[in-house]
C-alpha cells in the first residue's frame, strides 16, 4: 500500500504538497494520509494476554470483524494452535500476522455425507443423511453435477441453523443441489479465505490443512490460503503445508506478492496464481513435494517469480492457457518428476503461453529417463531460454535439456551451460509434414 501511495504522491502536481508540510487525514483521502506511528491492533489467542480469548475459527474472525469495524487494522494471532471447523473470512484494509512457527492453524478432519432429500436452487436448506459430525458454524462444500452437462458443480457455504438433520445455509443455492446428481456435504473450505478484498497482508503462520485427514478440494475452490477477484495483497513468511489441494491459490486477483513463504507437501499446487491474475510476484519462497511447484493457470500475465527454490515436485513451473508475458529467473528447480518447466500444449497456438523469459536458472536433475528439464509443448510461441545451467547427474539416459514441440515457434534456447544429457537441444518433426511437390 506504501508503494501505491509513493506513486500517487509522485504523479500528483508541483506545489500540491507543501515542502516539508505534514500530511492530515481527510475525509475520503486514501492517496495522502499521514504516517500513523500506531495503528488499532487486536490480540487474539488462549492466553491472558489475548483482548480475545479462544483457540478456534471463531477467535480469530471475531479478531477480523473487530478491526473491519474501525476501517482496519491489524490482527495478532498470539502463539498457539488454533483448529479451524471454518474459514477465516478476511476482509480489505487488514493485517493478519502471527508469531512464525509457533503460530499454527490447522484444519479439523473433514466429514463427508449425501443428502436425505433434494434442494433447489432457491433453498437456502440442505437435509443430510448422516449429521453426526456436522455442526452449526460448520464451512461446506456441496458437489453435485449439472443435469444436462455432467459438469461438476461447486457450492461452498456455512450451516447457520438446524433442526435434526436439517440444516440452515448462510445464503441460498443457486444451483440444484439434487440426490439424483450424486450430491454430497462435506467439511472442506480454506484456511483463510477472501473474496473481493484489498489492501491485504497474511504474515508469519503456519497453516496446515491436515491432508492425512481431509478429503480432496482443488484450488479453483480452496488451499490453505485462497483468494478471489482481489487486489494488492502481500503473502509473507507463510508456512503452507499438507493440503488436500493447494497451498496458495489465488482467482482473478492482481497486484499478490507472495514472498519468503514454504508451501509443501500438497496434493495440488504450491502456488497457483489463478484465472486472469495480472502481475503476480514471487520471490524467495521454497516450494516443495508438491504435485506441481508454480503453476500459472489460464491467463496470468506480466508475472514474475524470481529466487524461488522449487525442488522435488511433479512438475517444477507450468506455463499454459494464454499465460503471456511472464518472467521466470534465477530460481533453483531440482528434481522434478516429469519436467522441471512445463509449457502447456493447450488446444493449439490461439490458446497456449507466448512470449515467456526463461533466464538465469538453474535446473538440476529433472525428468524421466525419457523426458525433458524444459519441455514446450503445443503451438507454443515466443520463448527466451536464456542463460540457464540446466544440468543433469544422474547418467545420461535418453533425457534432453531442451525440448520443443512440432508445432512450436520462434524458441530462442541461447547462453546456456547444458551439462549431462544425451541431448541439448531436440525439436519434434510435425507428425504428417507436408508433401515435397
Amino acid at each position: 500500500m506504501k508503494k501505491l501511495v509513493l506513486l500517487s504522491l509522485l504523479a500528483l502536481p508541483t506545489g500540491l504538497l507543501a515542502e516539508g508540510a505534514p500530511p492530515r487525514q481527510t475525509s475520503g483521502d486514501t492517496v495522502v494520509q499521514p504516517n500513523w506511528k500506531q495503528r488499532l491492533t487486536i490480540k487474539v489467542g488462549p492466553g491472558e494476554d489475548a483482548d480475545i480469548r479462544g483457540s478456534t475459527d471463531r477467535t480469530l474472525q471475531a479478531g477480523v470483524d473487530y478491526v473491519v469495524r474501525f476501517g482496519g487494522g491489524t490482527v495478532q494471532i498470539l502463539p498457539g494452535t488454533y483448529r479451524l471447523r471454518n474459514a477465516v473470512f478476511l476482509a480489505s484494509h487488514v493485517r493478519l500476522v502471527g508469531a512464525g512457527e509457533k503460530t499454527v492453524i490447522i484444519k479439523d478432519p473433514s466429514a463427508t455425507t449425501t443428502l436425505a432429500a433434494d434442494s433447489d436452487w432457491f433453498d437456502q436448506e440442505i437435509t443430510l443423511a448422516n449429521d453426526k459430525e456436522f455442526r452449526i458454524g460448520d464451512g461446506v462444500c456441496l458437489r453435485t453435477k449439472d443435469p444436462k452437462t455432467g459438469v461438476q458443480q461447486v457450492i461452498k457455504r456455512t450451516l447457520v441453523a438446524r433442526t435434526g438433520n436439517r440444516f440452515k445455509l448462510d445464503k441460498a443455492l443457486r444451483e440444484n443441489v439434487w440426490r439424483l446428481n450424486n450430491g454430497t456435504v462435506s467439511t472442506l473450505f480454506p484456511l483463510l479465505s477472501g473474496e473481493f478484498i484489498e489492501d491485504v497482508v497474511i504474515e508469519d503462520l503456519v497453516l496446515d490443512g491436515n491432508r492425512e485427514h481431509n478429503d480432496e478440494l482443488d484450488g479453483n475452490y480452496a488451499g490453505c490460503i485462497f483468494l478471489q477477484d482481489c487486489k494488492d495483497i502481500t503473502i509473507r513468511r507463510i508456512h503452507a503445508k499438507n493440503n488436500h489441494g493447494d497451498g496458495i491459490s489465488w482467482q482473478i486477483c492482481h497486484d499478490v506478492t507472495v514472498e519468503k513463504c514454504i508451501s509443501e507437501g500438497h496434493s495440488g499446487l504450491g502456488l497457483h496464481p489463478g484465472s486472469g491474475s495480472q502481475r503476480p510476484v514471487m520471490r524467495d519462497n521454497v516450494l516443495r513435494d508438491n504435485n506441481i511447484g508454480l503453476f500459472f493457470c489460464w491467463g496470468v500475465k506480466n508475472g514474475v517469480a524470481e529466487r524461488n527454490q522449487i525442488e522435488g515436485n511433479k512438475v517444477g513451473v507450468s506455463i499454459g492457457h494464454h499465460d503471456t508475458d511472464n518472467i521466470v529467473r534465477r530460481n533453483t528447480i531440482t528434481n522434478s518428476r516429469e519436467a522441471g518447466v512445463l509449457f502447456r500444449p493447450e488446444r493449439g497456438a490461439d490458446f497456449a503461453g507466448h512470449r515467456n523469459r526463461i533466464e538465469a536458472n538453474t535446473l538440476t536433475n529433472n525428468g524421466p529417463e525419457t523426458g525433458a528439464a524444459i519441455d514446450i509443448q503445443g503451438g507454443t510461441e515466443g520463448i527466451r531460454i536464456i542463460g540457464n545451467t540446466i544440468e543433469d547427474k544422474r547418467g545420461t539416459a535418453k533425457r534432453v535439456a531442451v525440448r520443443q514441440g512440432a508445432e512450436t515457434k520462434d524458441i530462442e534456447v541461447k547462453g546456456n551451460t547444458i551439462r549431462g544429457f544425451a541431448t541439448e537441444l531436440e525439436k519434434k518433426s510435425p507428425a504428417n509434414p507436408p508433401s515435397t511437390p
